[in-house]
């Protein structure tokens, strides 16, 4: 499955200049991890988010946003969000914010 690669420049450019950050590529798309944890990630042109096990239920309440199931069992603590949701560029903050801010909450990988 290819990535949006222009969903993949506007995160760069949000996370880009922090030397914790690294890309991977993952699940058919491209991760960004903080210091060897995803944080965020793309998948066609949908967002990956690591949220947290506490934090999934108030996620999956916002608009465009569902339970990341890549092995056909929801994964708590992640959303995935679709790109309507991602239009203006404080959305796309919004979330990459989120998921870094759990990510760098972790030890380093």
């Amino acid at each position: 499955m290819a990535y949006d690669e222009g969903l993949a420049e506007r995160i760069r450019a949000r996370l880009g200049a922090d030397p914790a950050i690294s890309e991977k590529r993952m699940f058919g798309g491209l991760a960004f991890l903080h210091e060897g944890n995803m944080a965020v990630g793309v998948i066609g042109d949908e967002l990956m988010v690591r949220v947290g096990p506490d934090a999934t239920d108030a996620a999956l309440a916002r608009p465009g946003t569902r339970a990341f199931d890549f092995t056909g069992r929801p994964m708590r603590g992640w959303v995935v969000v679709a790109a309507f949701a991602l239009s203006e560029d404080s959305d796309l903050h919004a979330w990459t914010d989120r998921g870094y801010a759990f990510a760098a909450g972790l030890p380093p990988r």
